[in-house]
């Protein structure tokens, strides 16, 4: 069965990049534009993995985190913090709300599949 990755970042080309390289490498992507979205698409997706960005209007990356680690359904679901962040702070920030894992943008695309092959198999 093909595996499901929900992505959420509010620059579109952020997210066309994201999408090719999941798609190629045959994965099921959904998309969001910012936090608020992602939750509003969620009760309705069985996702196996979630890339969300920090810093997006309306709900940052990290708040959420918080949200879906609230929701019994996605409590253990793997969440990747794609972010142009790099500081140790933020990283800890990410972890303490839930995260997975972080990337740095910019990234290559099999930087990212090599994450993503990690925490799906």
């Amino acid at each position: 069965m093909t595996k499901c990755v929900m992505i959420v970042d509010d620059s579109e080309t952020v997210r066309q990049v994201l999408e090719l390289t999941l798609v190629n490498a045959g994965y099921t992507v959904i998309e969001a534009v910012d936090g608020m979205e992602a939750l509003k698409k969620l009760p309705n997706q069985q996702i196996d993995m979630m890339i969300t960005d920090l810093n997006m209007p309306g709900m940052d990356g990290l708040e959420l985190i918080e949200k879906i680690r609230q929701n019994a359904d996605c409590r253990f679901t793997p969440i990747v913090m794609l972010t142009t962040e790099s500081s140790e702070d933020k990283k800890k920030a990410g972890k303490a709300a839930g995260a997975s894992g972080w990337v740095v943008k910019p990234f290559k695309p099999e930087q990212l599949l090599k994450v993503v092959k990690m925490i799906l198999g």
